[in-house]
């Protein structure tokens, strides 16, 4: 909610670095924007045809041949490539999703949905989580080309056949001389990470950063991503979605400034490293 005139809010004066752009950058913005903040876009990562299209064009000719009995789909980006590809889900398919953003993805393309965990939006999770009822067989399970085979590995656990396809790949995307300058200079306060992928790109391009850039992590598997990069971080989100990281940023800066003005580091949750992005 926007406060009246001269009321303060927790991120006033906080330039925000946000990775990634599109409808999610634009709406991580807005309620940037709704708490003071001044949201600077940058995308560090995009997205490219998968360099085995071929793999791919047959795992979804036999999705549509009716041959897997679930459909596993991680990431809107996923959709998108569903999309693209004119893809239809028999109905004796079934479909989960591994988080409601996903989901929402799903339903607003076409798409019915199975399956959402309801704790932990992760790869993870959704093994956890899994129904014990449900339909066992094989599994599609498209991705992006470098996603860990915690997904794959714990379906196969269950007594599925797992099968992974490369839906997409991920590639790094230059920032421009003047965010570089902006980040190094201490003029953004703080970086969302919302990926190991970004986190990579972020050490790479921008490392070392100032001491005082607040660095906010989607959710444990990105902040291990990211300290295994070398970046500090300084806060996580509870869950794995923009609305808990923006939420997790507001408690960290309303927190009273130790005595020499920076704010401080509170301790994060350990990172499990099983935990998929």
């Amino acid at each position: 909610m926007i406060g009246r005139p001269g009321d303060t809010r927790p991120l006033d004066g906080w330039r925000v670095l946000v990775p990634r752009g599109g409808k999610w950058g634009d709406g991580v913005s807005a309620s940037l924007r709704r708490h003071g903040a001044v949201p600077v876009i940058a995308p560090l990562i995009n997205f490219a045809s998968t360099e085995d299209p071929s793999a791919l064009a047959n795992a979804l000719h036999e999705l549509e041949d009716g041959q897997f009995e679930w459909l596993v789909i991680t990431s809107a980006t996923t959709v998108d490539v569903l999309v693209s590809q004119r893809t239809r889900v028999p109905a004796t398919t079934r479909i989960a999703a591994v988080g409601e953003t996903t989901a929402a993805a799903l339903s607003l393309a076409g798409y019915r949905v199975d399956f959402v965990p309801e704790g932990d939006n992760s790869a993870r999770g959704l093994v956890r989580e899994w129904p014990g009822a449900g339909v066992r067989g094989r599994v599609l399970v498209p991705q992006s080309e470098i996603a860990e085979p915690t997904l794959v590995a714990g379906l196969t656990r269950l007594g599925f056949d797992a099968r992974f396809v490369a839906a997409y790949r991920t590639v790094g995307v230059p920032v421009t001389d003047a965010i570089a300058g902006d980040v190094a200079s201490g003029r953004i306060r703080a970086v969302l990470v919302t990926s190991g992928s970004v986190a990579r790109q972020l050490a790479s391009q921008l490392a070392p950063l100032p001491l005082e850039t607040v660095i906010a992590c989607i959710g444990p598997r990105t902040a291990f991503d990211a300290r295994a990069a070398g970046l500090a971080v300084h806060l996580i989100a509870e869950t794995r979605s923009a609305d808990s990281l923006i939420e997790a940023l507001v408690e960290y800066a309303s927190e009273p400034p130790m005595t020499d003005g920076v704010a401080p580091t509170r301790p994060s949750p350990p990172a499990n490293p099983e935990e998929d992005r």
